[in-house]
């Protein structure tokens, strides 16, 4: 059976993936979604397998075995080698005649602009930045954590929150209201009580995340310390915007900056405001938003990117998820 479709576009985070099957002409014709793609913590095969069910859906809704192109964006893709170890494994599959593999912070960026230019962060459990031209220059961080530099996300604040909560009980640290609200929301009395629980994992350590909307509802009640932590997130994000800008020389140029992840997601006020205020002193030519599109559109429109197809295909792709 020959070719019927174009792409088969996946956005694979750590919670979940979306694939879709697009036509040459950017009509949709299949979507599915599956269970989160996470190798380092399932091993390659298994997160194949449970990419391949989603996959293999997506496919046989749309009536065809393979496309022409394969536009995978997955979470774990931080370095080359894990890129090109992952193209490997898709093309294994099969499901494509050409495959490429980007790590998934470009979906959110292809998602947000009309044309491949600008740069994106993403703040959801962690912290990941990409910019990319038009003729293919990209910039970007490796984003494996501290081993190479990064500050902030969802887990990343969750700890910090923990341990700002942790002196100020004991009296190591300045006074703050975290050292009561972090506690209270597993309905536990004080800190010692959470230490234990966490330690003990009778508050499961995957619970941990749950504490980043108390940091910030905290921080919305004027705590000095919440405050600074939420700051303190907002310069990373810039940090890391300025650098993409001034690396693919944008620094000077109007270029969207696009906000993406669940911690930017939920627009908090004092962080907004920082970001904005920060961007406009630094990068006065930035133009931040927040992109709410479907990751799995980026993935795609990356793919029509590279069967450079007519306009009018990217154009009919996006209103089918914008509409």
């Amino acid at each position: 059976m020959g070719l019927t479709a174009g792409v088969l576009a996946i956005d694979a985070g750590n919670s979940k993936t979306d694939v879709a099957v697009v036509a040459h002409d950017g009509t949709v014709l299949a979507t599915a979604r599956g269970e989160g793609f996470r190798p380092p913590a399932v091993g390659l095969e298994a997160a194949m397998s449970a990419l391949a069910e989603a996959v293999d859906r997506a496919l046989g809704a749309a009536g065809t075995p393979a496309v022409s192109h394969v536009s995978a964006c997955l979470a774990n893709a931080d370095l080359p080698v894990e890129e090109q170890l992952l193209a490997a494994a898709l093309a294994e599959r099969g499901w494509g005649a050409s495959v490429e593999v980007r790590n998934d912070t470009f979906a959110i960026l292809r998602a947000g602009v009309a044309e491949p230019r600008g740069v994106a962060v993403v703040c959801g459990a962690g912290i990941n930045c990409v910019g990319m031209l038009p003729d293919g220059r990209t910039a970007r961080f490796p984003a494996v954590g501290r081993i190479s530099g990064d500050w902030g996300g969802g887990w990343a604040l969750a700890e910090e929150a923990l341990w700002y909560a942790a002196r100020a009980w004991d009296g190591r640290g300045a006074p703050t209201a975290l050292a009561r609200a972090l506690p209270s929301h597993f309905g536990l009395p004080d800190m010692p009580a959470l230490i234990e629980a966490l330690h003990l994992e009778h508050v499961p350590a995957a619970r941990r995340h749950e504490l980043t909307p108390v940091l910030f509802g905290v921080a919305a009640e004027g705590d000095g310390v919440a405050r600074a932590i939420v700051d303190r997130q907002a310069e990373e994000i810039v940090t890391m915007a300025v650098v993409a800008l001034t690396r693919l020389g944008l620094l000077d140029e109007e270029t969207p900056v696009l906000l993406g992840g669940g911690v930017l997601a939920a627009r908090h006020p004092r962080l907004d405001d920082r970001i904005h205020g920060l961007l406009a002193a630094r990068a006065p030519k930035a133009m931040p938003r927040v992109v709410t599109a479907s990751p799995v559109l980026g993935a795609a429109l990356l793919g029509l990117d590279h069967l450079d197809v007519p306009e009018e295909a990217h154009e009919r792709l996006r209103g089918h998820y914008e509409a």
